[in-house]
């Protein structure tokens, strides 16, 4: 019994390992790739750049909240600071979709008049991207399932070994046919993938942003939890959040029989609470009332 208390006590300093060593390798391929592309002026190489540079940008926004998400609040930023992961995230978002969209358009550009390229030299750089997203893939693939961002790093890095794969297998077949029309082809479905992908990303981020119910979540849905209670005649006033992009919070109020005592209450607030918390609500906030003493304020259902 005490294995799986001892390897999940781990847990921490191995991901923050896998963190490093991950944006390290990372950050090191793009500079890597970035110079390759402008030297063999690859736009399937540059877009990968783009898109591995977001993966970096992933990273760091992953070992941003993981930590923060051990930060104490303080007197003035009372549930801490891990709102600003998801005002990372949304930068992320805008920032990738710009870049992408600059490629893209160089693409449409290069289309018109073809030019050789390096194929081999994409080949070599793309299969090293290969082996750089599958490495840092597998440091996070122990951790995936004690954080919701680690498990998105892992996903994410997977499916990018997919895309240099196939910047691998325009390097080898360019030279091989003379297609070279591939390259800037490559490039826009490269550009086209990292903004189909971005786009829920920007999407969620405003959601959270304005305070929107993250899309996890459905209001019916807890609404329907909480009456199931026999003791919870009504809920209302039920707002649903994010306090990041790992963490969510709950307000409501609860409208209860009139004989209900203090422990009564407490137990009902106390089983609520458990039931939210399988829901990914690890902060709710729970206000009680009766049908002969109901809340002033009726402004908001």
């Amino acid at each position: 019994m005490d294995h799986p208390h001892h390897e999940h006590a781990h847990a921490p300093t191995e991901i923050n390992r896998a963190f490093l060593i991950g944006i390290t390798l990372n950050t090191a391929f793009v500079i890597i790739e970035a110079i390759a592309g402008f030297y063999t002026e690859s736009l399937a190489l540059l877009t990968d750049a783009g898109h591995n540079l977001s993966d970096v940008a992933s990273l760091l926004l992953a070992m941003f909240a993981f930590r923060l998400s051990k930060s104490k609040p303080t007197s003035r930023f009372t549930y801490g600071y891990q709102k600003s992961t998801i005002l990372v995230s949304l930068a992320n978002a805008v920032l990738l979709l710009v870049v992408m969209g600059g490629i893209g358009y160089e693409a449409i550009q290069r289309l018109s008049t073809t030019q050789v390229v390096a194929g081999d030299t994409i080949a070599l750089v793309a299969g090293a991207g290969i082996v750089i997203n599958a490495i840092t893939a597998l440091l996070f693939f122990r951790q995936k399932d004690h954080d919701l961002n680690v498990k998105g790093a892992c996903l994410h890095l997977m499916a990018d070994a997919l895309v240099s794969a196939a910047v691998v297998a325009a390097g080898i077949t360019m030279p091989l046919t003379g297609w070279y029309w591939l390259d800037p082809v490559l490039g826009i479905v490269v550009a086209l993938v990292v903004i189909w992908s971005t786009w829920s990303l920007l999407r969620d981020s405003i959601i959270l942003s304005l305070d929107g119910v993250p899309s996890s979540l459905s209001t019916e849905t807890i609404r329907e939890k909480i009456l199931q209670y026999p003791s919870v005649l009504d809920v209302h006033h039920l707002h649903i959040w994010a306090m990041s992009t790992t963490e969510n919070a709950l307000t409501a109020h609860l409208v209860i029989p009139s004989h209900l005592n203090s422990g009564e209450v407490f137990n009902l607030k106390h089983e609520i609470r458990h039931t939210l918390e399988h829901l990914s609500i690890q902060h709710a906030t729970l206000e009680t009332e009766t049908p002969d003493d109901p809340c002033l304020d009726t402004h908001h259902h």
